[in-house]
């Protein structure tokens, strides 16, 4: 009794220590979003190359993942998380040095390494927890996400009071502390490593399995999506609604709060409903959002029996941002149905598949806010953004119809074999 007892006291530090960390590493990954607002200005850049500035940290972080998730399986998440923040601490420093566009491409990859502390903490958490009770705990856990919250609340204030320049000064030093707090509160279990006879090439082949492969496609829209929206929104209100930094940072929290903070109900949602049951509604419902986001502001003539008439036809600021608030809710309930999938089907290789699945969720966000900078330099229409993500979710909607909600007998498998238990 005494035994299980410090289990659960252990796996509950485990869980507040690892979150704690992970919010701090997605604050700093995030970093760019607000920052680049005046780097654009001061570095003249056009839409295109703001988008490449604030997707380059997303970049390394994305690369990372798998080799991390495999060595967390392989290490423990404790001695991983801890090696990984540490080392972004000076880069993060240096970041407040740079002058030219280079150094923060450069710079960038090197503080991207913090969003690798997904696929770490992942695994790091689910084993410290039973089965039925995985979902909520990664979903806990993935409530880091809302350091994407915090950045905004954080960094505007910094930058309009000292200048940007103390914006990764001052995370420099929050990372710091909190590696320091993360080693003295967590704690490591040699069970929860995978054996040693598995080897680095066989946790890779599941690369080749079309079940990944789909949680993949999943993931690249409800985390992707959370990410890119993440980098982009803040420059979206300055340059659509004419919003200062501050008051565009605040609203678009109102999208990267829920979608951070929520992701703890959708794993509890997952647990008792059914990773399958949650995903199914959470695309209907960006679908839905992203439908409605994707019309730019529109003017248009109408020939009446009094003469021509202009109509104007577009979202304002607050029905905008109702619907970003109910579409971080979904990919906040979405991001922990997906790990859900992988808690149920890989409970072994948790590490490595929450790696790959990791890896590309977050190439969609380095892919998106580059994509967002083209699109928007092409047509120079910013809800362009929103049309690119509409067509994403639409390949995940057929392709979950078609694997999972039709359930027909395949290869000799009854209907509803694999993935009515999800």
């Amino acid at each position: 009794m005494a035994t299980q007892k410090s289990q659960r006291q252990k796996a509950l530090s485990v869980l507040i220590v690892s979150t704690l960390a992970f919010t701090v590493c997605f604050m700093v990954w995030m970093m760019f979003g607000v920052i680049g607002i005046p780097l654009k200005k001061a570095l003249a850049l056009n839409s295109t190359e703001f988008g490449l500035l604030t997707a380059m940290p997303v970049l390394t972080g994305s690369l990372v993942r798998v080799p991390l998730g495999i060595w967390t399986d392989r290490f423990g998440g404790r001695i991983v998380m801890a090696a990984l923040m540490l080392a972004t601490v000076p880069a993060i420093w240096l970041m407040s040095y740079a002058t030219a566009y280079w150094h923060f491409l450069v710079i960038g990859l090197f503080v991207g390494l913090a969003g690798g502390s997904f696929s770490v903490g992942t695994p790091y958490v689910a084993r410290w927890f039973p089965k039925e009770k995985q979902g909520f705990a990664m979903g806990v856990y993935g409530a880091g996400n809302s350091g994407a919250a915090v950045n905004k609340f954080v960094a505007p204030a910094l930058v309009l009071a000292f200048g940007w320049t103390m914006v990764p000064q001052v995370y420099a030093a929050v990372m710091l502390g909190t590696v320091i707090l993360f080693w003295l509160f967590s704690h490591h279990d040699d069970a929860h490593l995978v054996p040693s006879n598995v080897r680095f090439v066989d946790q890779l082949k599941a690369l080749k399995d079309p079940t990944v492969l789909k949680y993949c496609q999943y993931y690249s829209i409800v985390f992707g999506g959370y990410v890119g929206l993440s980098l982009w929104m803040v420059q979206y209100y300055v340059g659509e609604y004419g919003l200062g930094i501050r008051d565009a940072a605040l609203l678009a929290a109102c999208f990267s709060l829920p979608g951070g903070v929520l992701r703890a109900i959708g794993g509890w949602l997952s647990d008792k409903y059914g990773a399958h049951s949650v995903t199914w509604w959470v695309m209907w419902v960006s679908w839905i959002c992203l439908f409605l986001l994707s019309y730019p502001q529109t003017d248009f003539t109408i020939m009446t029996v009094g003469g021509p008439k202009v109509f104007h036809v577009g979202l304002n600021v607050y029905a905008f941002t109702a619907l970003m608030f109910v579409l971080g809710i979904a990919f906040a309930f979405g991001k922990a149905s997906v790990f859900k999938y992988i808690g149920n089907d890989y409970p072994k290789n948790i590490g490595a598949i929450s790696g790959i699945v990791g890896l590309a969720g977050g190439m969609g966000g380095f892919l998106l806010p580059i994509a967002f900078g083209f699109l928007l330099d092409m047509t120079g229409i910013r809800s362009s953004a929103f049309m690119l993500l509409y067509g994403v979710v639409w390949v995940s909607l057929i392709w979950m119809y078609i694997t999972e909600v039709r359930r027909q007998p395949l290869m000799g498998t009854p209907a509803g074999v694999t993935t009515a238990t999800h």
